[in-house]
């Protein structure tokens, strides 16, 4: 991480981004390199920008910021994204995570929160808002214990994969990392679903969470993974 830590705004309200670069440069320490009003415009500059920290609004015409966060991470995976959003359903939640987003925050949020967020985001530190933190957490106690159990059934291979999964990696990019075709990949899933009793991707990397056999903080995961 460079010795500022560089922003990139993406939101579809030109007063959200201005107020949010307006509050973000007064602060030390930070730089706001970029700000655009749509998730495809994101996965468009961020390969240049390289930000260490991306605020993501989720709900935008064209790319929506879940598809965006997906993208944007697999052209710079060493970007942190923080959702900021008005939305905490699980349909909005779950699908974030999954794509790579390491903090969820609504913009009800403080200003000195946000600010502090984006520092522990920059550093791979997670921060939830306390409905999120709650959903998740009830995702992680729903699961049945014996599940565990059948952990002990994936080859080294899945195991592999079902990190990378809990890692908020798609498809594609796991098939990158392990140098395997995506077919490949998607019958590894296939078989860690089945085996551990799961219906979605999203409850396999809730489980990695839960089980602690992968860290909640994607980026660590990432690190253990990049080449």
């Amino acid at each position: 991480m460079s010795e500022l830590i560089t922003i990139l705004l993406v939101d579809d309200h030109a007063l959200v981004r201005e107020g949010a670069r307006a509050f973000l440069e007064t602060q030390p320490g930070f730089a706001v390199v970029g700000s655009v009003g749509s998730g495809g415009e994101a996965v468009l500059v961020v390969a240049d920008l390289a930000p260490d920290v991306v605020l993501m609004d989720l709900v935008m015409p064209g790319m929506d910021g879940i598809e965006a966060t997906r993208r944007l991470k697999q052209q710079s995976p060493r970007s942190q994204v923080i959702v900021l959003t008005s939305y905490h359903d699980d349909e909005h939640i779950f699908p974030a995570i999954r794509a790579g987003a390491l903090s969820y925050l609504l913009k009800d949020v403080l200003l000195p929160e946000l600010a502090s967020a984006i520092r522990k985001a920059a550093s791979g530190e997670a921060v939830m808002h306390p409905h999120v933190a709650a959903r998740i957490a009830q995702e992680l106690a729903s699961l049945p214990a014996p599940d565990r159990e059948h952990y002990a059934q994936l080859s080294e291979r899945e195991r592999e994969v079902l990190n990378l999964i809990a890692a908020g990696l798609p498809n594609g990019e796991i098939a990158r990392r392990l140098v395997i075709s995506e077919k490949t990949v998607k019958s590894h899933v296939s078989n860690i679903l089945s085996k551990l009793h799961l219906l979605d991707r999203t409850q396999a990397a809730v489980f990695a969470w839960r089980e602690g056999f992968v860290s909640r903080f994607p980026d660590q995961d990432r690190q253990n993974y990049s080449s």
